[in-house]
């Protein structure tokens, strides 16, 4: 996938993001305000001061929304989603450059919430991936007990798995030793 920078930092951000929740079959890792800025810290959100309960609720918001668009049965379901999210984000393209990245753009508002913030710099890198007709590119791990997502990455867009030293190793194991049992 030959993405700038700017695509494949917010990429991985909607991943981080959308992992966080409890719909992907683990806990809710943004049960509160600290979590949120452990998540805005290590994704290096940039333009963010204070968080709020606010914050928290609408970020979930958003985190459902995007989950929504990989969990999509089809293409035309992750654009309706996607259009649907987008259309309420104000998006305010700009070029920037900050904290040693390269030129790179912001599609948010300079005055934006965090959840607007996140709607729109991951929306557009979702919406992008999809315009290059690499919508099979958005996953769910294949892992029987895992419901995490991933941006597949492989150029033979062979990963099923959201980890392959978690969910692929554990994976692998239970086949090897049902093999030897057989």
């Amino acid at each position: 996938m030959p993405f700038g920078h700017d695509t494949v930092h917010a990429l991985a951000t909607v991943v981080e993001l959308v992992n966080t929740s409890p719909s992907t079959g683990g806990e809710d890792d943004l049960a509160d305000l600290d979590d949120l800025q452990v998540f805005v810290d290590s994704r290096q959100v940039s333009g963010i001061t204070t968080l709020g309960p606010r914050d928290l609720g609408q970020v979930r918001i958003v985190r459902e929304s995007l989950h929504r668009v990989f969990t999509a049965p089809d293409q035309a379901t992750a654009v309706r989603l996607l259009n649907g999210m987008l259309s309420e984000t104000r998006i305010t393209a700009r070029l920037t450059e900050h904290d040693g990245h390269p030129l790179h753009v912001h599609y948010f508002a300079s005055d934006a919430t965090l959840a607007e913030h996140l709607a729109a710099d991951c929306g557009v890198a979702l919406a992008h991936l999809l315009v290059d007709g690499e919508y099979e590119r958005l996953r769910t791990c294949s892992a029987p007990d895992c419901d995490r997502v991933f941006v597949d990455e492989s150029r033979n867009r062979s990963r099923v798995y959201c980890d392959s030293r978690t969910c692929g190793n554990r994976m692998h194991v239970a086949a090897y030793r049902a093999r030897r049992r057989a």
